[in-house]
């Protein structure tokens, strides 16, 4: 009875190590960076991404909704919750696309023609060792006068993310024929096709 009972105990053994071997394949990254129709519709099509969820963050309001952020009272800023394998993608290669292709990270509470506190653009660290590798990051960007003013994107620990209602999920992805999908968020796929044609994944 003895060589059942080892079996059992390597099939469980194995079953953990490979539960392991996931979770070292699975990471999350948060930004905040405008209407998170378009942020989230570019962060689907990026190699590596097994999923974006749109919602709130870094605000002290729990569990708000859409008409409370709008208002701008709740210090939440809207935002998606990327999750990657860092095996295919990088933190780094997320930050390229991010700030390059997601967003204008030179606008203060706005992005295009959302303007607002709720629209401020954010990254939030995971802990102090990303928030410095984001730091190195932006401070690499000025150095070398990739944009034409200063970036004045938030650079912040993680905070709750609160995920936003189900008609907000996939909203671009499922109206890419509406005026705002058209204009504001189809030219960014355009450019993250163009900036990272290796990153880009057609859907």
């Amino acid at each position: 009875m003895r060589f059942p009972r080892l079996a059992i105990s390597l099939v469980a053994l194995a079953a953990v190590r490979g539960d392991a071997r996931a979770q070292a394949r699975k990471a999350d990254a948060v930004f905040a960076g405008g209407c998170f129709w378009g942020v989230q519709w570019v962060f689907e099509h990026v190699r590596g991404v097994t999923g974006v969820v749109s919602g709130y963050s870094g605000g002290a309001l729990q569990n708000p909704t859409y008409e409370q952020v709008g208002t701008g009272m709740t210090g939440h800023a809207e935002s998606v919750r990327v999750t990657y394998d860092p095996a295919v993608v990088s933190y780094r290669q997320l930050l390229d696309v991010f700030f390059r292709v997601a967003h204008d990270p030179t606008t203060r509470d706005r992005q295009g023609p959302d303007v607002g506190s709720d629209y401020r653009a954010i990254v939030f660290a995971h802990d102090s060792a990303q928030l410095a590798e984001v730091n190195r990051y932006v401070a690499e960007l000025t150095a070398q006068r990739v944009f034409p003013r200063p970036i004045v994107t938030e650079l912040r620990l993680e905070q709750p993310f609160y995920i936003a209602e189900a008609y907000h999920q996939r909203y671009a992805e499922l109206h890419p024929t509406e005026p705002y999908i058209v204009y504001n968020d189809a030219p960014k796929l355009k450019r993250l096709q163009q900036l990272f044609p290796a990153l880009y994944v057609a859907k």
